[in-house]
């Protein structure tokens, strides 16, 4: 069977091995095992279900809730000649239908889902149609009231199982702590416990943290001294313009991106990045999402992250090629202010939380006990002004009821217009003779896209206009009419954040936020930034270590790259010896107080050694003198 994987691998993808796990992974599922794959970002976690899923007859059912994902990976699965497609809330109930339809009778061989969709009255119809051959789970955690993103509509994913139950699971994941890996396999059901877990150990990935209040100047040495592509993540849209203007005026090509783009504008910065016509990418967390460039050497967190769960998937952005690259942290005293200020800002009052849902009910106008399973377009701006709020306190409040399981918020989704022909033969061709007006329409869509008589194809009407050599108005206008006149299905482009409500509008008195929704979450998430804020202001403990300790990786050896190593390395002496010097003197130290000479006397090692370990641990705060002069363990 593995010959027929690799086959497979080298017929659709080009590749002629698999990357180590992969295979495993692939043959587990195979033999039809629920799998759980812990695999860091750029692990190539996609190809763990794409393979098997080719090798058997029937369909890939794969379960993600990031839209600009989906659509990445239908189109490339497209691209290399397998039929592929996408449901979620962004599209209209015709679309959905027809996606179903497809998917039953036209050989789809991978159908995207968003969550949300799982648990819709005409998804589970639906479903005993379909012939599944495997169910796969990307980003996992999300089904974890413990995982730093959980969506209550993942826990749907276990009733779907119970109605297709011969069907394995993948579950898939590039970060997760232990206690998120036993969660993920209970809420899935799994039969029996089955990970596989690549190391999350980069060695020639440095991470580096550095202490200053002048970041600008910072990151400008940074660049200067080390070559290569570059990705800086801040926290804001405004910060990415900023930064990049900096860079842009000190000699350093430099672009920005953000959410808040197009996508034609953001294909275009991204191509230019991983061409390298542009040197560095300033962006804020919706760059890296599928990004997959082999040659970052260098990726810098100007504003620390709320967990170190983004911090470490963004940081190993860098260096998936295997060469030296770098990971750095800029911190300052802000830093630790912002975010315990965040944990406020991130969970606002029940009561604010309630105030927004009611508000939301009025701004659609959805009287109470109506809206069940109902999406709007939804502009935040123009609510927040209607009712007078702050754009963070909606933004975060949506979140937390999307948790609670009163709806869900998709932002900012791009979704291109789209073509359906509703008729096709001689009446199509009777309906081109008697309306010339219409008729090179016709021609230049059919021309241009395949398809159309059986899915809706995306379209770009700027494009289509400059074939004809007409205005885009023109375009719409002929659509529009041609929709009207029944021909074709025209969905114009849509540019907007998304409300689906999971249950029927409430009476605000009835809006219950759980413990384990607001007051657990609260905590966890404020667990969660003193780790970073830990992260920070350590500088006594090997960076890759504390980052595996924290992912449940323990008996760890320092990496002797990163800036705590390279300290010690100053001192003269090599990693293996300073931490057996270490080691030693903490057991002592821990047992008692003691005078220096007392130590050394105690210790088989040479002095002058000692010495030098014991000046780093006092500077580090390791170690610190009692009144009466001994020396005292203090961590």
């Amino acid at each position: 069977m593995s010959n027929h994987y690799l086959e497979i691998l080298k017929k659709y993808w080009g590749f002629d091995q698999f990357r180590p796990l992969q295979e495993d992974i692939i043959r587990s599922v195979g033999e039809g095992k629920d799998t759980l794959a812990l695999m860091p970002t750029g692990g190539g976690k996609s190809i763990t279900f794409q393979v098997p899923a080719m090798a058997k007859e029937g369909l890939c059912l794969v379960v993600t809730p990031l839209i600009a994902l989906m659509k990445d990976q239908v189109e490339n699965l497209k691209k290399i000649g397998i039929k592929a497609a996408a449901i979620h809330s962004g599209l209209t109930y015709n679309e959905i239908k027809v996606t179903f339809d497809n998917a039953i009778f036209g050989g789809t061989k991978f159908l995207y889902v968003s969550p949300e969709r799982l648990s819709t009255d005409f998804f589970l119809e639906k479903l005993p149609e379909l012939s599944i051959n495997l169910l796969a789970v990307d980003e996992a955690h999300c089904i974890s009231q413990w995982g730093y993103d959980f969506r209550p509509s993942y826990l749907k994913i276990a009733a779907v199982r119970e109605l297709i139950p011969e069907v394995p699971v993948l579950a898939l994941t590039a970060t997760a702590t232990p206690q998120v890996v036993e969660d993920i396999m209970k809420q899935l059901r799994f039969k029996e416990k089955n990970v596989f877990k690549k190391s999350f150990a980069r060695p020639n990935l440095a991470y580096v943290v550095r202490a200053t209040e002048n970041k600008k100047e910072q990151l400008l040495k940074i660049l200067q001294s080390v070559g290569g592509s570059a990705v800086v993540y801040v926290r804001s849209r405004k910060k990415t313009r900023e930064y990049a203007a900096f860079l842009q005026q000190n000699s350093i090509t430099a672009d920005y991106f953000h959410a808040g783009l197009t996508n034609a504008s953001k294909d275009e910065k991204q191509r230019k990045w991983k061409n390298n016509l542009t040197r560095v990418m300033v962006a804020t967390n919706a760059f890296g999402m599928g990004i997959d460039k082999p040659d970052v050497r260098l990726v810098v967190h100007i504003d620390a992250p709320d967990s170190l769960e983004a911090y470490f998937q963004e940081a190993g952005r860098a260096g998936r090629d295997g060469q030296k690259a770098y990971a750095v942290l800029l911190w300052s005293d802000h830093d630790r202010v912002q975010l315990r200020k965040q944990v406020s800002t991130a969970f606002p009052e029940p009561e604010t939380i309630k105030r927004v849902y009611d508000a939301l009910g009025n701004f659609f106008q959805l009287p109470v006990g109506a809206g069940f399973q109902m999406v709007y377009d939804f502009d935040i701006g123009k609510f927040c002004s209607a009712f007078n709020f702050n754009i963070l306190t909606v933004y975060n409040s949506l979140k937390i009821l999307q948790r609670a399981g009163y709806l869900t918020f998709s932002e900012e989704l791009d979704i291109p217009s789209k073509v359906i022909f509703l008729v096709q033969g001689n009446d199509l061709y009777k309906f081109q003779v008697e309306n010339e007006d219409l008729d090179p329409f016709i021609k230049i869509l059919l021309r241009n896209y395949t398809g159309l008589f059986t899915e809706y194809a995306p379209i770009n009407e700027a494009d289509l206009a400059q074939k004809m050599g007409v205005t885009t108005e023109t375009i719409y206008k002929a659509l529009a009419k041609l929709s009207k006149l029944g021909i074709i299905h025209y969905i114009p482009r849509r540019k907007t954040p998304l409300i689906a409500y999971t249950q029927s509008r409430e009476e605000t008195r009835y809006i219950r936020l759980p413990k384990e929704v607001y007051e657990e979450r609260k905590l966890k998430y404020q667990e969660q930034t003193e780790a970073v804020i830990e992260y920070g202001s350590t500088d006594y403990i090997c960076r890759s270590r504390f980052l595996l300790n924290y992912f449940g990786q323990g008996n760890s050896d320092n990496c002797g790259i990163c800036d705590v190593c390279l300290s010690r390395k100053k001192r003269g002496l090599d990693e293996t010896s300073f931490q057996t010097i270490e080691t030693a003197i903490e057991k002592l130290l821990k047992k008692q107080t003691m005078h220096a000479d007392e130590l050394i006397q105690s210790l088989p090692f040479n002095d002058t050694q000692i010495w030098q370990v014991l000046n780093w641990l006092e500077d580090h705060g390791l170690i610190g003198e009692t009144e009466s002069g001994e020396l005292e363990w203090l961590k």
